[in-house]
Formats: C-alpha cells, structure tokens, sequence
C-alpha cells in the first residue's frame, strides 16, 4: 500500500497536512496553515525536498527521544517528525518519508 497526504483541520481551525506510511502510520506532520492553498504548497515542497538527505535535521529532545524535521530549500521546516526511542527507528523514519513522499496521494478530509 502506497503512502498519502492527508489533509485536515486542527482545533484551532487551521489546514494541516499529515503523511502517512503505506500502513497507515504517521511519519510527519505539518505545522497549521491558515488558508489550504498554503498546505497544499507544504505538500508539494515535501514531495520535492523528501528524496534529498541534506534537508533532514536529525534531532535528540531534552528527554533522549530522537526524531527529525524536513526543510525546504530556505531552511524552514515543512514537516516534523514524531518522537523515536532509537536513532535507528528516526532513521528508517526519514527512509520512510524519502520513500512514500514523492508518488504520495492526497486524501483531503476538509471537503
């Protein structure tokens, strides 16, 4: 099963995009976006910038959890991460994300 884009509104009434792996599982997140035509532009430059290494910061939290944000060519974050409990699994997180971002569908659960 291929992965996908969905985009939805959070609480506070803004567009936000999630990318799910093939089984259904959350592999980043956006930040919330106030019209849809600038979430969708997230999701095209995620599609864009996924197959590049060079623009994953891989990170460790306060708490030794480890995860990753993806940014664009201007070095803002497009999409961040849940939390790991190995460098190894945010690693195959990021291989997951290269992997499933580019050829992605969108499920827009806005309309």
């Amino acid at each position: 099963m291929a992965g996908k884009f969905e985009i939805y509104k959070d609480r506070a009434g803004e567009f936000r995009f999630r990318l799910k792996a093939g089984n259904g599982q959350s592999i980043l997140v956006s930040e919330g976006y106030k019209a849809k035509s600038g979430c969708t532009n997230g999701i095209a430059s995620v599609r864009t910038h996924a197959p590049d290494d060079a623009r994953y910061e891989r990170k460790t939290t306060d708490g030794g959890k480890f995860r990753f944000n993806l940014k664009s060519a201007n070095h803002q974050v497009i999409g961040t991460s849940e939390s790991y409990e190995s460098e190894a699994a945010r690693d195959n997180g990021i291989e997951s994300v290269k992997k499933n971002a580019p050829d992605a569908s969108i499920n827009d659960t806005t309309v």
